[in-house]
């Protein structure tokens, strides 16, 4: 009734494949119970794993893993980080960031043009601090309403 597979019958699924639906539906279960504050920093995480991985396309001279890897990056700064920001209510903060975005994408796009690992490097160094202050403000909003909870 149901085909058996053997070693010598071929695979429907590559464990490639697998891996990568598993994967997909981790992220997706992510996004769907995750707060606001944790998707920014899934963002941050994501630009900067994208970049990473560039870097490494870049050394092994994986030309075509490099512009796919830098356009994610690229996306995730312009559409998600750049493009979540609230100018009018966000002030000069805003601004700023608005700015730094803006720049760091266009370094991306330059280390794409350049396979410039150094371009790559400055963008994930002017993202990582931003990260870790995002996160920072995440655990002490938390410690401040469990703070409250319990006075």
């Amino acid at each position: 009734m149901y085909a058996t597979a053997t070693q010598t019958s071929p695979s429907v699924f590559s464990s490639r494949s697998v891996s990568n639906a598993y994967r997909q539906i981790g992220v997706e279960t992510g996004i769907a119970g995750a707060h606001p504050h944790s998707l920014i920093t899934m963002l941050f995480d994501g630009a900067l794993e994208a970049i990473a991985q560039a870097r490494g396309a870049i050394q092994k001279g994986d030309i075509e893993s490099k512009g796919r890897l830098i356009g994610k990056a690229v996306s995730i700064v312009e559409e998600g980080l750049k493009g979540g920001l609230d100018l009018k209510a966000g002030g000069e903060i805003a601004q700023n960031l608005h700015a730094l975005y803006s720049y760091i994408a266009g370094r991306l796009t330059q280390a794409n043009l350049r396979s410039d690992a150094q371009a790559l490097e400055e963008c994930a160094s002017l993202l990582t601090p931003l990260r870790d202050a995002w996160v920072s403000i995440r655990a002490e909003a938390s410690a401040q309403t469990t703070h409250k909870v319990s006075a």
